[in-house]
């Protein structure tokens, strides 16, 4: 063989045998990740995931998970506290309101968050475990309503709407008597950690004040800066909610996530935007489509086609404007759906904030009962909220008489 042409396969083998070796060394690239990939910013501590199962109880589930986190926050240690204690009470008192009205209040499951103040400041609570676990009178797993609605909801319209000129003064034991063997009865007295309580003495031992708890709501049909009366069957209480410009209920609700609070959110939950996978997001079909998808994938098929093609990834997201919120407050595209617990915030992929929101629906979904809902969702589709007055920043609070 020819010197030279065996020094050259020979240099090629060499050069072959490196760029083999350098391929072996190269780390393959990763496929991208699809849909949302979220990177927590701030958390502050909650407590476990509940499930409300088949029952209207969202509202005492957030409104607890709320109490819980203050106590966590506020350094009095972790509670586990009883949702249908709060709903036993409260139905009570439903009912009463319902007859007294003649039926002009409705009777139902849902309920407010003022609810849970209101049982707190006159009832106290109970720790779960001083009342039957939820669906366990009558042998379920979890909390089924449907019967006990179904029996309640006739009695209470019996008596509210009944011919009658007097009521008799037992009509409500009887109804109580319901409530106790669905939900069990509420203790006069139990013993926690080593101590006897009462329920008042059990939220006195926590030693926090009720009266730093505060609903705030934006709306444009009343002044700014009063408490306004959100105008939905369950507020039956007609409990207030201080009414803030737009950008500053914004404002407060990032200033309290970014200090370590936590808020109890009162949202529609009925919107496309609205997934059971754990986002919640509100798209711009228009903005999206102009960026190369297909348009009758956005506006032909059915609702589940057409929420997935919406919610598979971070999208552009409409501009939320106080007009835009309250024409759909007005029209009942906004219904006082759910109330659930935001305690984080996150970025997805690009970069885009999203509140983090602990559910009552068990673990369920990608993030086992935690959503991330996109700012531009809460600013057009949040009721309420109920949070701790010192999130509030100071210059808010002050236009509102909290400072």
């Amino acid at each position: 063989m020819n010197k030279s042409l065996f020094l050259t396969l020979a240099a090629a083998v060499v050069m072959s045998s490196n760029v083999f070796a350098a391929d072996k060394k190269k780390p393959k690239e990763q496929p991208k990740e699809e849909g949302f990939v979220f990177t927590t910013v701030k958390e502050a501590p909650i407590t476990s995931v509940k499930n409300q199962a088949s029952s209207g109880t969202c509202w005492a589930y957030s409104a607890l998970g709320f109490i819980e986190a203050e106590l966590i926050r506020q350094g009095k240690g972790e509670y586990d506290l009883c949702e249908m204690f709060l709903a036993h009470k409260t139905y009570q008192d439903r009912a009463m309101a319902a007859v007294r009205t003649h039926g002009d209040v409705s009777y139902s499951q849902g309920g407010s968050f003022y609810d849970a103040v209101f049982c707190l400041k006159n009832y106290g609570m109970c720790p779960q475990e001083a009342m039957p676990a939820p669906g366990s009178p009558y042998g379920a797993k979890n909390n089924e309503f449907s019967e006990l609605f179904n029996i309640t909801t006739g009695y209470v319209e019996g008596i509210a709407k009944g011919k009658q000129r007097k009521l008799s003064p037992i009509w409500n034991k009887g109804f109580i008597s319901i409530l106790d063997s669905y939900l069990g009865e509420t203790p006069e007295k139990f013993s926690y950690k080593g101590k006897e309580y009462t329920p008042k003495s059990f939220v006195d031992s926590w030693g926090i004040n009720l009266n730093d708890f505060v609903s705030l709501t934006s709306f444009t049909h009343r002044p700014f800066y009063e408490p306004l009366i959100i105008e939905v069957q369950d507020n039956w209480r007609w409990a207030g909610s201080y009414n803030l410009p737009l950008d500053e209920f914004m404002a407060v609700m990032e200033n309290a996530v970014n200090n370590g609070y936590t808020f109890a959110w009162g949202a529609d939950v009925s919107e496309q935007g609205f997934t059971r996978d754990g986002v919640a997001v509100c798209p711009d079909v228009a903005k999206a489509q102009e960026i190369g998808s297909d348009q009758a994938r956005w506006v032909g098929g059915n609702v589940q086609d057409r929420r997935a093609a919406l919610t598979s990834k971070p999208m552009p997201e409409i501009t939320v404007t106080p007009e835009l919120r309250q024409a759909a407050y007005d029209n009942w595209e906004t219904t006082d759906d759910h109330g659930m617990l935001i305690y984080g915030i996150a970025k997805d992929q690009d970069g885009k904030e999203y509140f983090m929101v602990k559910n009552s629906w068990g673990e369920t979904g990608k993030y086992k009962g935690s959503w991330y809902a996109a700012k531009a969702f809460v600013a057009y589709k949040t009721l309420n909220i109920l949070g701790h007055k010192d999130a509030i920043p100071a210059h808010i609070a002050k236009k509102i008489g909290l400072k």
